[in-house]
């Protein structure tokens, strides 16, 4: 991996107040791309009630976002490379503010829906677009560093941040009004972006390869939605078809790339010595942070009893160390310390969150907040060197694609992770469950807290203690597996060499 000062191109001037603000007016519209992942999270039981959606719209009210964004990445990526950041950061941020008026005020389910798919549009051409606008302004290794540090910690908070924000305006308003805190920050990002944010694109782009588009989305939309199903409801044969599938034009898409005049994404990318491992690495990162946002949060609602909105103030207390994670990890780089070290110690630092995890009992509410904490702290120390090295590797004119390959990498990431540790929690829960209780048990925590309220007294007090029981054991065993994993990319850190050696 890279030194800050090891970069593709020679360091340029620093970057003054100008750019710094530029930064500022970023952040907030990012934060709500990140926010509005989760900000549906407490406005559900209204939407149900006014809108009346069936079970399968219900779920595309959810998901529709994260899947039109994830498929989306590497298109509008390359696309700002070729007609400019700033432009089409400008064009996703008006998309982004009318697909957040038309959900507010949407009369359907199916309007919704849709609103929910322009919302996707937005953030997919706003994610890629102010990660290659920092590359294009802070030229300084340092710097630039900072920047994405900054970048990397709104990223990680804004998801927690969305339930708490879901619950409050729900609390006082109606349903609309998560949605409509999403218009202020586009407003300003449309007024003083053209003002503040510098124009850059490619100099010689070549023909936009279409083809490659639908190429990359049947490419990565089957396999994020088969890992998220796997997760949630197993190893059913038709999640395992739709990876296969994925995988198979995933396949495809490479081959394409590889060939086409212009590629979408150029295979020049991974020449770049430190960009392939970037992408990886950020990717296993995912993996460890997805796979533990799984557990902990049904472990303060089901497992320890609190409300939704209880379990959402409680998860936002972990967040308070990644605010510190990205800046401590770029000073140490800037005074010298090997990005390798760094970035092993933040994947031993994060395992050591898991290691907390692996003592949880039924009422460790605690020692589950400083697991989270830690390996949050951990996971964003490498996020951001990640960032960093990949962004840094990368040629200037290709930084939107570069981009567009970390988050897309991050994407696939945080699915497996859900998948495979998600997985190995629930076939040890289902271990634990006794013999005799209802199908509906063996199935999740949350069937079997329902069906214990339809059994006598007593009979449903020992399967509640027993389902508790059982899920902080596949809480403890998915947790082993993430230590196993995050020490063995540790391991690899250490071994990669930086681009000058």
């Amino acid at each position: 991996m890279t030194n800050p000062t090891c970069t593709t191109t020679s360091p340029g001037p620093r970057a003054g107040r100008r750019e710094w603000t530029a930064l500022g007016v970023l952040m907030l519209p990012l934060l709500l791309v990140s926010m509005d992942v989760s900000v549906l999270y407490f406005a559900v039981p209204a939407i149900s009630a006014d809108l009346a959606p069936t079970g399968t719209q219900q779920l595309w009210i959810f998901d529709i976002y994260a899947f039109v964004l994830a498929g989306l990445l590497m298109t509008m990526g390359s696309l700002g490379d070729r007609v400019g950041r700033r432009r089409l950061l400008l064009i996703g941020a008006a998309a982004f503010g009318a697909g957040s008026l038309l959900a507010a005020y949407a009369d359907s389910a199916e309007t919704l829906i849709a609103a929910r798919a322009v919302l996707g549009i937005g953030g997919a051409t706003l994610m890629p677009s102010t990660m290659a606008l920092i590359r294009t302004m802070f030229r300084d290794p340092g710097q630039r560093a900072k920047a994405i540090g900054m970048w990397s910690g709104v990223m990680t908070g804004g998801v927690a941040l969305g339930s708490v924000m879901s619950g409050l305006l729900v609390e006082y308003f109606w349903w609309g009004s998560v949605f409509l805190v999403n218009l202020p920050a586009m407003a300003l990002l449309l007024v003083l972006g053209p003002l503040l944010l510098p124009e850059s694109k490619s100099a010689n782009p070549g023909r936009f390869d279409l083809l490659s588009v639908p190429l990359s989305m049947v490419a990565v939309l089957p396999v994020i939605y088969g890992l998220k199903e796997i997760a949630a409801e197993g190893w059913h044969s038709e999640y395992v078809v739709s990876v296969t599938v994925g995988l198979f034009f995933a396949y495809l898409f490479v081959q394409r790339q590889r060939t086409a005049a212009s590629p979408l994404v150029s295979p020049a990318l991974f020449r770049g010595r430190g960009f392939g491992p970037a992408v990886s690495l950020n990717l296993i990162s995912a993996f460890g942070m997805m796979g533990s946002a799984y557990f902990t949060t049904q472990y303060l609602q089901s497992v320890l009893g609190k409300s939704s909105l209880e379990a959402a103030l409680w998860g936002l207390l972990p967040t308070v160390l990644v605010g510190v994670a990205a800046p401590v990890a770029a000073a140490l780089v800037q005074r010298g310390v090997p990005r390798a070290h760094v970035v092993a110690g933040g994947f031993v630092t994060a395992a050591c969150g898991y290691g907390l995890l692996v003592l949880v009992g039924t009422d460790s509410l605690w020692l589950v907040l400083a697991g989270a904490g830690v390996l949050a702290a951990g996971i964003v120390t490498v996020m951001s060197q990640m960032m960093d090295l990949g962004l840094s590797t990368a040629p200037v004119d290709r930084a939107g694609a570069a981009a567009s390959l970390l988050e897309t990498g991050a994407e696939f990431g945080g699915a497996l992770g859900m998948a495979v540790l998600g997985s190995i929690g629930t076939a040890v829960y289902r271990h634990g469950i006794p013999a005799s209780a209802p199908a509906e048990a063996h199935e999740t925590l949350g069937g079997a807290l329902a069906v214990a309220q339809q059994l006598p007294a007593r009979t449903g007090d020992a399967l509640v203690v027993a389902a508790r029981e059982a899920y902080a054991q596949g809480m403890q065993a998915a947790a082993v597996a993430g230590v196993v994993v995050l020490l063995g990319a540790a391991g690899v850190a250490l071994k990669l060499k930086t681009p000058d050696e």
